[in-house]
This record gives structure tokens, sequence and C-alpha cells, in this order.
């Protein structure tokens, strides 16, 4: 619970949703490139892995100094443990940023009704305007029943004030149609419908209440009280966690400033990667560096802050070679 002397009320609060690969970090980024200047925003993040990735690679872009302030939730749906992971953060980062507004970011395997359901708890209720609920969906999934029948996909767009069909520049002939389609058959024609490419999202889309209620019964993932973003790394300068749920795996490493990596070398083995999504943050032998693979397209890109080399797969099958794999790629791994 937050203070009682707190003087923060009513913050305009946005969930942006999405399942895996759509592109809810690339829309954050994009909504922070247009923030205000004057204004202080917070974003809480929410991953699917136990390794935290998304904070770090924001963190590598914007500052506490440009009016930025971010935290993580890692290892699962933040909203387990009767809400308790999720507010502790929460918590901590509205008395921290005294916010402007407060951007979430739950896991693309999370359940954003239950998110909502802690986000309007009496604690909150004087603390946050929820505001519009905005579902990022890559219409090229619609063609994967892996996709059209998993709970949690259409929860995310059932939940949504706002549906954005992204990545439109990827899209084949029909794929909009076929979203539109997609919405009007299972949900409701009058659900408004955007699309844009690379998470370009306009910022007057947040503005507004959401229609959306809470109150819906929820489906536990695990969760650790100490998570492996947390814990002291070992002697040897790195570790491994996994974590499992809906139908996927993830493995992550943590290595400390000892491993610096081979750009090249690094560049290639994540490139050929066959998994559902990878996220990274690596100290290279050319500086620091952010890496997102999603739909077997790796982007790279440069970022100021990196205290220690993560990297978080999610797949349906684990490869027990992706870590000596990652280990070649050390410029000096003793």
């Amino acid at each position: 619970m937050l203070n009682d002397n707190t003087t923060i009320k009513a913050v305009p609060t946005n969930i942006i949703t999405g399942f895996l690969g759509a592109g809810k970090t690339s829309a954050i980024v994009h909504l922070l490139q247009n923030k205000p200047k004057h204004e202080r925003w917070a974003i809480l993040v929410n991953e699917f892995g136990e390794i935290g990735i998304d904070g770090s690679l924001m963190q590598g872009q914007y500052s506490e100094e440009q009016g930025v302030f971010i935290r993580e939730v890692p290892g699962g749906c933040m909203c387990c443990a009767a809400g308790l992971p999720m507010q502790i953060a929460l918590n901590m980062l509205l008395a921290k940023a005294k916010p402007d507004r407060l951007l979430i970011e739950p896991t693309g395997l999370g359940h954003p009704k239950e998110v909502l359901d802690v986000l309007s708890n009496e604690h909150y209720q004087d603390v946050l305007s929820i505001q519009k609920i905005i579902t990022l969906v890559d219409a090229r999934q619609l063609k994967d029943q892996r996709y059209t029948t998993h709970e949690t996909f259409n929860q995310q767009i059932a939940i949504a004030d706002v549906v954005i069909g992204n990545k439109q520049d990827l899209y084949d002939e029909g794929d909009k149609e076929r979203l539109s389609q997609y919405i009007d058959e299972h949900f409701s024609p009058s659900k408004p419908l955007a699309f844009t490419e690379q998470g370009q999202l306009d910022p007057s889309l947040l503005s507004g209440s959401t229609h959306a209620k809470a109150g819906h019964a929820h489906h536990h993932h695990s969760y650790q009280s100490v998570l492996a973003s947390e814990q002291p790394l070992p002697e040897i300068g790195f570790l491994k966690a996994e974590n499992q749920g809906d139908g996927f795996l993830s493995a992550g490493w943590r290595f400390d400033q000892r491993y610096q990596f081979d750009r090249s070398k690094l560049y290639l083995f994540l490139s050929g990667l066959e998994v559902e999504r990878m996220k990274g943050v690596f100290i290279t032998n050319e500086g620091l560096f952010g890496y997102n693979l999603a739909d077997g397209s790796l982007k790279e890109l440069p970022i100021d802050v990196c205290d220690e080399s993560r990297i978080e797969m999610i797949a349906e099958r684990l490869d027990d070679d992706w870590e000596s794999q990652i280990l070649n790629c050390a410029v000096d791994s003793e």
C-alpha cells in the first residue's frame, strides 16, 4: 500500500498489452520519444522470463534525468501471488517517480484482466486513473492456430479499448482484412482498430477512460520469491534461469562484467536462433548493444548503459547447447 502521506492522485494509467512479438516494447519506446519534456513518466514492465531484459533495454535508451522511471517484474505474470510482486514494484515506482503518466507492459503471456484487477483494487482507487487499454496484434499470427486458440491471445484483444495491427509493413495481402474480420466475429465490430508499423503509436490514443471492467478469475503462473534477476551472481560469473507456462518455455542468462562478447560472433549466433522471441543486452568488444529477435528478424541497437550482459529466449522447446554457444561468443570467459 502507498504511504498515507503521498500526494500522488489520479495518475493517468495505460495498459499496453499484446502477445509475444507484437511490438509492445517498441511501442512504449516510441511513446517515450514523444513524451512532453516537462512530464515524468513511469513504466512498469513484466516479463515471462526470470532474467529481465525489457527494463535494461529501455534504461539503456532513457534515464531518470529525462523524466523516465522504469521498474521490472520478471518471472511470470506479475499479478500472481495475490498481486504482491506487482504491488511492491508499483508502489516503489510511484513513490520515486511521482509520475504524470504510468504505462504498464504485461508479459506477452500475461493475463491483462488480472493486471486490471490489481490496478483497480481499493489501494489504488484514488491513486490511479485507468485510461485506454491498448492491445498490439501482429495480424500475420491469425494464420497460426497456436495464437487463435490461445486463451491469452484472445483475452488481450477482448480487453482492448483500441486494437493496433502492428508491423503492417510486413503483412501479406489480406492480413489487414483478416484481423478486422476476426475482431468483428469474435469480439465486437465496434471495437476501434488501427494499423501501424514499428510500434509508432499516436500518443492521443492513450487518453480517455477504459471500458474494461475488473473482476475475473485467474490462472496463475509460477512465482518464485527470489528471482534470478535479483540473485547475486556465483563465482563463475554467470547464472541460468528457466520458466514455463501457457505452452511456452523460457531460458535466460546473466553474465557479470568479466564477460565481454565478440560482437560479430554474437550477432551470428543470435541471428540463427529458432525461437519465438529473444531479447538481450550485451557488453561487447565494440560497445554496449541491445538485441531483439522476432519473426526471424534480428535488430541490434546501441545503448548507453549496461551493467551486465543478459539474454532471454522464449520458445516451445529449449536447446541444451545454447549456453555453450553463448560462452563461445565471449572474448574471455575465464
